[in-house]
């Protein structure tokens, strides 16, 4: 069998273009559609997003060519300190670092970050720079394509009118995946009936790289170190959940009335004055799976099959284990000669990546359960669990190369 491309991506954002720049390099040809425009220059209008990167997908992003080319540098997550209010509200509350948990470099294999925070317009700029520059990559944005799947190939024709084949196409195109829809792949959404609220702020002091996740009984509250810009030198992100009044009301603040509701979350952090940069945004949470990772000739990848809770911050390292998958599949499959849209391929792709995914996505949706209450039996056994990971060296070492994707 002889198509235009050996295989198709439908979506350019993280997960699609690192699959693409990486199978590339084996020598596939590969047709990649993305619907918004490409860009090597951050956007000078973010949409608030960051992504906290685990530290084990910086080489892969780097074996890509995409960490190099980031235009902006991230920022290192090298302390991880995470408190439970104990079903408190913030001003009731006398909860600080010292009653905690806190992951340290002396916990980190060779004293390695953590992860990496990287703005999303920023990694967004180094993924339309790397593509441009890929041989064996046809990339074109914007653009959209409509799909046509038999056993044989999959035929996809172009906004341009342009019809072309593959061998398999790689749904990569988020949450609403129109490939999943019209592949008829059912989906489970789990709604938490809260909102996030993202917002960046400037602060006098550093940060030194550390994160915190304060856990309260309306949802978890999380404050992200971020890189300097021109103005602002010390920079941090919050992700703030609870109620959706509750956070409509929380952004229609005077920012001084804001910053000292920040400020209750802390936890004793020094972080000096705090002042708002740019506007909040918010977004309504839920978990979801799909219910197949595969159809003829197509397969699913990132936000496409499944979406997590934020509370750990691994939806985004989620979809990175996908692409090792593919890449490790396909990969062999093209050296061998092997044909990439075959059913036994796309079943073993299958098997490889959703039962740890579920797993995953189940540890997260539980931690937001088991934090977001009051009930005494449940609030004293999620702080004991805390403190056995402050006691034991071992256990929490273990902990942090699973957390660090290593």
């Amino acid at each position: 069998m002889r198509t235009d491309y050996d295989l198709c991506i439908n979506g350019g954002g993280p997960i699609g273009a690192t699959i693409a720049c990486l199978l590339a390099q084996k020598g596939l040809r590969i047709l990649l559609l993305e619907r918004a425009p490409l860009s090597p220059t951050p956007d000078q209008n973010p949409d608030g997003r960051a992504y906290a990167l685990a530290e084990g997908v910086r080489p892969l992003l780097e074996e890509a060519g995409i960490w190099q080319a980031l235009p902006l540098p991230p920022q290192a997550i090298t302390t991880i300190h995470v408190t439970d209010s104990q079903g408190r509200v913030p001003a009731a509350s006398r909860s600080t670092l010292a009653d905690g948990l806190s992951f340290t470099e002396e916990d980190a294999p060779d004293h390695r970050p953590f992860g990496w925070m990287v703005e999303a317009h920023n990694l967004l700029a180094a993924i339309a720079s790397t593509l441009t520059s890929q041989p064996g990559l046809d990339v074109r944005a914007p653009a959209t394509g409509q799909f046509q799947f038999t056993q044989d190939e999959a035929r996809i024709t172009l906004s341009t009118g342009e019809t072309v084949s593959a061998a398999l196409v790689i749904a990569a195109d988020g949450r609403q995946s129109r490939l999943r829809q019209q592949a008829g792949i059912g989906l489970t959404r789990i709604p938490y009936h809260k909102t996030a609220l993202v917002s960046v702020l400037a602060h006098t002091l550093p940060h030194h790289g550390s994160a915190l996740e304060n856990f309260l009984p309306q949802g978890p509250f999380a404050r992200l170190p971020l890189p300097s810009i021109e103005g602002h030198p010390h920079r941090s992100a919050i992700v703030w959940t609870d109620r959706a009044e509750r956070i409509a009301h929380f952004t229609s603040l005077a920012p001084h009335h804001f910053a000292h509701l920040i400020k209750e979350r802390l936890c004793g952090e020094e972080l000096g004055s705090l002042e708002l940069i740019g506007t909040h945004w918010t977004y309504p949470l839920a978990s979801q799976y799909a219910h197949r990772y595969y159809a003829t000739r197509l397969i699913l990848a990132g936000d496409a099959a499944h979406g997590l809770h934020p509370v750990a911050g691994q939806g985004m390292n989620l979809g990175f284990r996908d692409v090792r998958t593919i890449v490790a599949l396909l990969g062999e499959a093209f050296a061998h000669g092997e044909d990439l849209g075959s059913p036994s391929l796309l079943r073993r792709y299958q098997q490889l990546s959703r039962p740890g995914n579920l797993a995953m996505l189940a540890g997260c949706d539980m931690m937001e359960r088991l934090f977001s209450t009051d009930v005494p039996f449940i609030r004293h056994a999620r702080h004991a669990g805390l403190m056995a990971l402050r006691r034991l060296p071992t256990l929490r070492q273990g902990f942090v190369r699973r957390a660090m994707g290593l």
